[in-house]
């Protein structure tokens, strides 16, 4: 090895240590971070790089150097997958990959030696290599990424971006990382977009350095805050969960309930910068962000607009209600958005809602407006009570006229000769007949008032 490259070396490992602090991912959460090299072995890999050298001897050295920065973390385990290179090109075959050394603890020195003995040869097979790696990993439990390094795209007609989506989505392996080696066109760039995260190395120096990026990545949790902003667009909202799922396996990843710091500021939270995130804030309703994307090595502000105000709920007088709920759904939509209790105030998103409130009647309000900061009261009157009694046992129903028509309010059906009704303040008819009456001429009716905080006594 001459001085220059020597040099370069050390520049390398100095510069990658500088990325990889003494806390890294797997040292922090306890568990095991395994780094899968799957590189291409295939003909144009012998092609000039940049100063004479040809690009498997730049992608070998390179490795190695950062083979032996892994080398110094214990809980990072590492393995080497190839392809392209027991088959000749002309023999263009579309299974020509192997691991040829697995995970274990300090493989490096035989990742270092295999790499030394590797030669270009035949295709590129990037589908069914990605598809065969699912099997080099001893489980999920860990935080299981490749790293693949190629020069070419796929010429067995598989489907690259297909195979990475199912080890993502079945929580085989992390969003993969895409170092193209040599002379990259839009065309290789796009081709790789579906696949994973994806670096250009046309040079050897731009080489080293997105694989000192991806290392590093791999490695190290990333720092964010996550502004909750009102209408106004200030982070001031905040004391509200906020879950983190993968968005490509949909998987639950971290939750961290929402805090203002001391300095006034949203609190800071460590997050994978592998992952590519769906931020779900659980406001009422919850607020969603797709594709949160962060930037490794940087401190990320994750702005979504939250702005909120109050609902509160409240009952005229001494209540009867043993526990009076109100149902609240958005404007215009029937699914249910959440219950309240009386008596109670809740938090809610800024915006128009629809409440049904669980009183005999049920009561309806439309366009119940929440604003920012401010708190919107509701109150029903307090009701009154219904007590029936009879002499036999009787079938009906109370009803309510709303606009010239009779509306339900609650069947009765006196087993025991009585029943006692919570009921809403207003004028009421009662339609009922005798169980032991077997003709409809047996009907009776009658009109009542219910007064709030007062009884009417029915004797039927």
């Amino acid at each position: 090895m001459n001085h220059a490259l020597i040099r370069f070396s050390l520049c390398f490992t100095f510069s990658l240590s500088l990325l990889l602090p003494a806390k890294v991912w797997a040292q922090q959460n306890g568990n095991k971070t395994r780094i899968l090299f799957l590189l291409d072995a295939s003909g144009s890999m012998l092609a000039q790089m940049d100063k004479g050298k040809d690009r498997m001897d730049v992608a070998k050295r390179l490795l190695s150097s950062a083979l032996d920065s892994l080398a110094q973390y214990n809980n990072v385990e590492v393995a080497l997958r190839v392809y392209g290179h027991q088959s000749p090109i002309v023999d263009q075959n579309c299974k020509d990959t192997k691991l040829e050394v697995g995970f274990k603890a300090n493989n490096h020195g035989d990742i270092k030696k295999k790499l030394q003995t590797i030669s270009p040869k035949g295709t590129t097979l990037i589908a069914y290599s990605l598809t065969q790696a699912a099997n080099d990993f001893p489980d999920k439990n860990a935080r299981n990424i490749i790293i693949l390094i190629t020069d070419g795209l796929e010429e067995c007609k598989g489907d690259p971006c297909a195979v990475s989506e199912a080890l993502q989505r079945n929580g085989v392996a992390l969003r993969p990382f895409i170092i193209g080696v040599g002379a990259m066109t839009d065309d290789f760039r796009k081709a790789f977009e579906c696949v994973g995260r994806f670096y250009d190395a046309s040079t050897e120096a731009t080489f080293a350095n997105a694989l000192n990026v991806v290392v590093s990545q791999a490695l190290n949790t990333t720092t964010a805050q996550v502004n909750l902003l009102d209408i106004y667009s200030k982070p001031s909202e905040t004391n509200v969960n906020m879950s983190f799922y993968d968005s490509h396996t949909g998987l639950l990843l971290y939750n961290y309930l929402h805090v203002i710091n001391d300095r006034g500021y949203p609190d800071t939270i460590t997050l994978d910068p592998t992952v590519k995130y769906t931020v779900v804030v659980h406001t009422t309703p919850q607020v969603i962000k797709e594709g949160v994307e962060l930037v490794p090595g940087k401190h990320n502000i994750i702005g979504i607009d939250a702005p909120q105000g109050y609902l509160k709920l409240s009952c005229e007088g001494i209540t009867n209600y043993p526990r009076l709920e109100c149902i609240i759904r958005k404007g215009g939509e029937i699914q249910t958005m959440y219950v309240q209790e009386f008596n109670s105030t809740h938090k809610m998103l800024v915006g128009k809602y629809e409440l049904e409130i669980l009183t005999l009647p049920r009561m309806k309000l439309s366009q119940i407006t929440i604003n920012q900061s401010t708190t919107t009261n509701i109150s029903v009157p307090q009701p009154g009570k219904l007590n029936i009694l009879s002499g036999t046992e009787i079938w009906g129903a109370v009803y309510q006229m709303v606009n010239n028509k009779l509306e339900l309010v609650c069947e009765i059906d006196l087993v025991n000769k009585t029943q006692t009704i919570t009921m809403q303040p207003g004028i009421y008819k009662i339609v009922y007949r005798p169980k032991n009456m077997s003709r409809s001429y047996y009907t009776f009716e009658r009109e009542f008032k219910i007064t709030s905080a007062y009884a009417t006594t029915l004797n039927l």
